[in-house]
């Protein structure tokens, strides 16, 4: 099966799921609460975790299914709590929870997708040990999310954060829950402690790798298409990699920290940052995380899911939105 069409039928699994689940609650916060997460998307955790489990124990995905929407809807919950903090008006093409609402009301959604997610997992179908060990996961995870995210917003602050400190803090804000997700499907489906172990740091791996890309998805690419506020770390001033090497470099990007930034001013940016080789040295950076992700999958046997995996490292780097 080619890696398109297993995302495109995973996504409508998960979205059947959520939409039997969320779709037609009565009350205005649980409406609040399933606006961004039956918007759509890609749905690429559960497809981690679904693929994990089943290189581990072939077959055993349907029975983690629940696990895996966990990990979706955790990744929502970051997601409302991230546009108040941001101040977005656009996700997944619709409105922001805060946007649709009120902040309040968004952030008591965020907090109802967050205890929701761990009694999911508690419906998988695995043996109760490995329940446990699903949910602390969660639990390390969702700390992780928020250190990294209060460390992205620090360094708003700075003008002097460094490479490191930003493949942390994005290893903490993102690879941890792509960590996640695969650890979980893993121990749900049995798996050892070299097979989880090894599904984490691919997850790691590959998440930083995501964040890397996103960052420059949200320079390069048109809210029609992404969904997303254009250019909105670049208005915000935001300490990406590409500001980092920018300021390396010599670059002054201060110009463009302002909200009413045209397109005009968007594209003159992105010909500065080629010229100056930040995107190809940003995208270089991204490729060694792909590299040193597919190189943790060594512990499994060549199968579907393995090559599904490697290719879900690469598809990670090469989205455009």
């Amino acid at each position: 099966m080619k890696l398109e069409e297993y995302l495109e039928k995973n996504a409508e699994l998960i979205d059947t799921r959520l939409e039997s689940m969320y779709g037609s609650l009565p009350g205005e916060l649980d409406k609040a609460s399933a606006h961004l997460l039956c918007a759509g998307g890609k749905r690429l955790r559960p497809s981690v975790t679904m693929l994990a489990a089943n290189i581990v124990e072939k077959g055993s995905s349907d029975s983690v299914i629940p696990a895996a929407l966990a990990l979706e809807v955790t990744h929502t919950f970051t997601l409302v709590h991230d546009d108040i903090m941001d101040g977005d008006v656009a996700r997944r093409g619709v409105p922001t929870v805060h946007t649709k609402w009120d902040e309040p009301t968004a952030i008591l959604a965020g907090d109802v997708l967050y205890a929701e997610a761990f009694e999911l997992i508690t419906m998988a179908d695995a043996d109760p040990v490995a329940k446990v060990e699903a949910v602390a996961i969660l639990a390390r995870t969702c700390l992780e999310i928020c250190r990294g995210q209060h460390e992205d917003m620090s360094f708003e602050k700075r003008d002097d954060v460094d490479p490191y400190e930003y493949l942390e803090m994005v290893g903490q804000k993102t690879g941890k829950l792509y960590a996640a997700a695969a650890a979980i499907g893993g121990i749900l489906a049995g798996g050892d402690a070299r097979q989880v172990g090894a599904l984490h740091d691919w997850g790691y791996l590959s998440g930083v790798a995501f964040q890397i890309q996103d960052d420059v998805i949200d320079l390069m690419a048109d809210s029609e298409k992404s969904g997303k506020d254009r250019a909105s770390d670049l208005r915000e001033g935001k300490q990406t990699l590409v500001a980092i090497f920018a300021k390396d470099k010599g670059l002054d990007l201060s110009k463009y920290r302002k909200e009413n930034l045209s397109d005009e001013e968007i594209d003159q940016a992105i010909t500065e940052l080629k010229e100056a080789g930040i995107i190809d040295a940003v995208r270089e950076t991204a490729m060694d995380h792909v590299k040193r992700a597919k190189e943790t999958l060594v512990v499994f046997p060549d199968c579907e899911e393995k090559r599904l995996l490697g290719e879900i490292t690469d598809y990670f780097i090469n989205r455009s939105f």
